[in-house]
Protein backbone atom coordinates (compact mmCIF):
# COMPACT_ATOMS: atom_id res chain seq x y z
CA UNK A 1 0.00 0.00 0.00
CA UNK A 2 0.96 3.48 -0.65
CA UNK A 3 -0.03 5.99 2.04
CA UNK A 4 -2.49 8.45 0.63
CA UNK A 5 -0.31 11.56 1.15
CA UNK A 6 2.72 9.43 -0.24
CA UNK A 7 1.53 9.20 -3.94
CA UNK A 8 0.66 12.92 -4.69
CA UNK A 9 3.84 13.66 -3.36
CA UNK A 10 6.10 11.64 -5.46
CA UNK A 11 4.00 12.94 -8.32
CA UNK A 12 3.67 16.65 -7.39
CA UNK A 13 8.21 15.89 -7.17
CA UNK A 14 8.06 14.30 -10.58
CA UNK A 15 6.29 16.94 -11.97
CA UNK A 16 7.97 20.15 -10.42
CA UNK A 17 11.39 18.47 -11.45
CA UNK A 18 10.12 17.72 -15.09
CA UNK A 19 9.20 21.93 -15.10
CA UNK A 20 12.91 22.65 -14.50
CA UNK A 21 14.42 19.68 -16.39
CA UNK A 22 14.52 18.30 -19.83
CA UNK A 23 14.57 15.29 -18.78
CA UNK A 24 10.30 14.04 -18.41
CA UNK A 25 10.48 12.54 -15.25
CA UNK A 26 7.12 11.83 -14.92
CA UNK A 27 7.33 9.05 -16.59
CA UNK A 28 9.06 7.18 -14.01
CA UNK A 29 5.71 8.01 -12.14
CA UNK A 30 4.32 4.32 -12.47
CA UNK A 31 7.60 2.97 -11.49
CA UNK A 32 8.20 4.77 -8.70
CA UNK A 33 4.68 3.86 -7.31
CA UNK A 34 5.29 -0.23 -7.82
CA UNK A 35 8.35 0.17 -5.35
CA UNK A 36 6.36 2.01 -2.91
CA UNK A 37 3.56 -0.39 -3.12
CA UNK A 38 5.31 -3.69 -3.28
CA UNK A 39 4.70 -6.07 -0.34
CA UNK A 40 8.64 -7.00 -0.41
CA UNK A 41 10.72 -6.58 2.94
CA UNK A 42 11.96 -2.47 3.33
CA UNK A 43 15.84 -3.47 1.74
CA UNK A 44 14.43 -5.32 -1.38
CA UNK A 45 12.51 -1.91 -1.86
CA UNK A 46 15.60 0.15 -1.05
CA UNK A 47 17.32 -1.72 -3.82
CA UNK A 48 14.35 -1.78 -5.94
CA UNK A 49 14.21 2.17 -5.66
CA UNK A 50 17.52 2.85 -6.35
CA UNK A 51 17.78 0.47 -9.12
CA UNK A 52 15.15 3.08 -10.86
CA UNK A 53 17.49 6.03 -9.99
CA UNK A 54 20.12 4.01 -11.31
CA UNK A 55 18.39 3.40 -14.80
CA UNK A 56 17.50 6.98 -14.65
CA UNK A 57 20.17 9.08 -13.68
CA UNK A 58 19.08 12.65 -15.00
CA UNK A 59 16.65 12.12 -11.40
CA UNK A 60 19.67 11.71 -9.32
CA UNK A 61 19.26 14.52 -7.30
CA UNK A 62 15.97 12.82 -5.86
CA UNK A 63 17.57 9.59 -4.98
CA UNK A 64 17.93 10.33 -1.13
CA UNK A 65 14.31 12.50 -0.66
CA UNK A 66 12.49 9.47 -2.06
CA UNK A 67 14.66 7.22 0.10
CA UNK A 68 12.80 9.58 2.93
CA UNK A 69 9.58 8.99 1.60
CA UNK A 70 10.01 5.39 1.42
CA UNK A 71 10.70 5.11 4.80
CA UNK A 72 7.70 7.12 5.87
CA UNK A 73 5.62 4.81 3.66
CA UNK A 74 7.16 2.21 5.33
CA UNK A 75 6.49 4.01 8.98
CA UNK A 76 2.59 4.80 7.90
CA UNK A 77 1.80 1.25 5.79
CA UNK A 78 3.96 -1.46 5.87
CA UNK A 79 4.42 -1.48 9.35
CA UNK A 80 1.00 -2.50 9.91
CA UNK A 81 1.37 -5.52 8.50
CA UNK A 82 4.25 -6.78 10.64
CA UNK A 83 4.20 -7.07 14.68
CA UNK A 84 3.63 -4.17 16.72
CA UNK A 85 7.24 -3.97 18.42
CA UNK A 86 8.36 -4.59 15.15
CA UNK A 87 10.60 -1.31 15.32
CA UNK A 88 12.01 -2.10 18.38
CA UNK A 89 13.00 -5.56 16.88
CA UNK A 90 16.74 -6.54 16.13
CA UNK A 91 15.67 -6.83 12.49
CA UNK A 92 14.67 -3.30 12.47
CA UNK A 93 18.24 -2.26 14.09
CA UNK A 94 19.92 -3.98 11.91
CA UNK A 95 17.75 -2.46 8.49
CA UNK A 96 18.50 1.11 10.12
CA UNK A 97 22.59 0.47 10.83
CA UNK A 98 22.81 -0.49 7.30
CA UNK A 99 20.91 2.58 5.98
CA UNK A 100 22.56 4.58 8.66
CA UNK A 101 24.04 7.20 5.45
CA UNK A 102 21.20 7.14 3.54
CA UNK A 103 18.53 9.82 3.33
CA UNK A 104 17.93 13.02 4.03
CA UNK A 105 16.60 15.63 6.92
CA UNK A 106 13.70 15.80 4.68
CA UNK A 107 12.89 12.85 6.92
CA UNK A 108 12.58 14.40 10.01
CA UNK A 109 10.16 17.70 8.60
CA UNK A 110 7.99 15.12 7.03
CA UNK A 111 7.36 13.21 10.42
CA UNK A 112 6.96 17.08 12.10
CA UNK A 113 4.08 17.58 9.31
CA UNK A 114 2.42 14.51 9.95
CA UNK A 115 2.61 14.98 13.93
CA UNK A 116 1.01 19.14 12.82
CA UNK A 117 -2.07 17.22 10.82
CA UNK A 118 -2.41 14.33 14.37
CA UNK A 119 -2.13 17.38 16.49
CA UNK A 120 -4.73 19.94 14.26
CA UNK A 121 -1.49 22.46 14.51
CA UNK A 122 -0.27 25.14 11.82
CA UNK A 123 3.50 23.89 11.04
CA UNK A 124 6.14 26.77 12.35
CA UNK A 125 10.13 26.82 11.82
CA UNK A 126 10.32 27.98 15.70
CA UNK A 127 7.87 25.35 16.56
CA UNK A 128 9.85 22.41 14.65
CA UNK A 129 13.10 23.65 15.82
CA UNK A 130 12.23 24.01 19.53
CA UNK A 131 9.39 21.53 20.12
CA UNK A 132 9.83 18.61 17.35
CA UNK A 133 13.66 18.56 17.50
CA UNK A 134 14.00 19.73 20.90
CA UNK A 135 17.13 21.88 19.72
CA UNK A 136 17.52 23.53 22.88
CA UNK A 137 17.86 20.60 25.13
CA UNK A 138 21.78 19.43 25.88
CA UNK A 139 21.08 15.34 24.89
CA UNK A 140 20.07 16.92 21.18
CA UNK A 141 23.02 18.80 20.25
CA UNK A 142 23.56 16.99 17.07
CA UNK A 143 20.40 18.73 15.94
CA UNK A 144 21.37 21.36 17.14
CA UNK A 145 24.95 21.56 15.15
CA UNK A 146 22.97 20.30 11.74
CA UNK A 147 20.32 23.37 12.19
CA UNK A 148 22.50 25.59 13.31
CA UNK A 149 22.42 27.72 10.10
CA UNK A 150 18.65 27.27 9.82
CA UNK A 151 18.69 28.91 14.07
CA UNK A 152 21.13 31.45 12.78
CA UNK A 153 18.94 32.62 10.05
CA UNK A 154 15.58 32.49 11.13
CA UNK A 155 14.53 36.16 10.95
CA UNK A 156 15.07 35.00 7.27
CA UNK A 157 11.01 33.59 7.27
CA UNK A 158 10.11 37.34 6.79
CA UNK A 159 12.65 38.50 4.14
CA UNK A 160 12.13 38.32 0.52
CA UNK A 161 13.53 34.53 -0.92
CA UNK A 162 15.68 36.29 -3.12
CA UNK A 163 17.19 36.64 0.61
CA UNK A 164 16.93 33.15 1.31
CA UNK A 165 18.58 31.90 -1.65
CA UNK A 166 21.19 34.04 -1.04
CA UNK A 167 22.20 32.83 2.09
CA UNK A 168 21.43 29.58 0.92
CA UNK A 169 24.51 29.72 -1.44
CA UNK A 170 26.82 31.19 1.33
CA UNK A 171 26.30 27.71 3.77
CA UNK A 172 29.47 25.41 3.51
CA UNK A 173 29.12 22.29 1.59
CA UNK A 174 29.41 20.24 3.93
CA UNK A 175 26.92 21.76 5.89
CA UNK A 176 23.71 18.74 6.37
CA UNK A 177 21.01 21.06 5.93
CA UNK A 178 22.90 23.33 3.19
CA UNK A 179 20.87 21.26 0.08
CA UNK A 180 17.16 21.45 2.01
CA UNK A 181 18.21 24.82 3.44
CA UNK A 182 16.20 27.33 0.81
CA UNK A 183 13.36 25.01 0.09
CA UNK A 184 12.37 23.94 3.67
CA UNK A 185 12.59 27.92 5.01
CA UNK A 186 10.38 28.90 1.66
CA UNK A 187 8.21 26.48 2.77
CA UNK A 188 8.05 27.52 6.52
CA UNK A 189 7.48 30.92 5.15
CA UNK A 190 4.99 30.36 2.83
CA UNK A 191 3.48 26.59 3.39
CA UNK A 192 0.52 27.71 1.06
CA UNK A 193 1.88 29.75 -2.03
CA UNK A 194 -0.07 30.99 -4.86
CA UNK A 195 1.05 29.95 -8.45
CA UNK A 196 2.87 33.32 -8.47
CA UNK A 197 4.38 32.98 -5.20
CA UNK A 198 5.55 29.41 -6.47
CA UNK A 199 7.05 31.04 -9.99
CA UNK A 200 8.56 33.59 -7.74
CA UNK A 201 10.48 31.13 -5.16
CA UNK A 202 11.24 28.94 -8.74
CA UNK A 203 12.98 31.96 -10.25
CA UNK A 204 15.07 32.65 -6.74
CA UNK A 205 16.19 29.28 -6.96
CA UNK A 206 19.59 28.11 -8.03
CA UNK A 207 18.82 24.99 -7.58
CA UNK A 208 14.92 24.72 -9.20
CA UNK A 209 14.77 21.03 -10.05
CA UNK A 210 15.53 19.81 -6.49
CA UNK A 211 14.05 22.73 -4.67
CA UNK A 212 10.91 23.13 -6.31
CA UNK A 213 10.30 19.09 -6.15
CA UNK A 214 11.11 19.41 -2.42
CA UNK A 215 8.57 22.16 -2.21
CA UNK A 216 5.85 19.61 -3.84
CA UNK A 217 6.12 17.24 -1.53
CA UNK A 218 6.27 19.42 1.85
CA UNK A 219 2.63 21.14 -0.02
CA UNK A 220 1.16 17.56 0.04
CA UNK A 221 2.26 16.31 3.40
CA UNK A 222 0.95 19.44 5.01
Amino acid sequence: MIDPKIQPAIEGALAAFSAYNSFDATRLTEEFFEVFASDEDFLTKVDALDEVFDNNPAVEVLREVFFDLLLINFFSEDVKKLEDDYLETAEWEDIEEQTLDRGTELLNLLLYLNECEDENIEPGLEDYLKEFLLVDEDEFQDEYRIYEPVIANQILIESPVEEISNVAQTLPEDSEIKELFYPMMCFFQNPDPSDGEFNSIAAASINKEFDMAVLEILQEFN
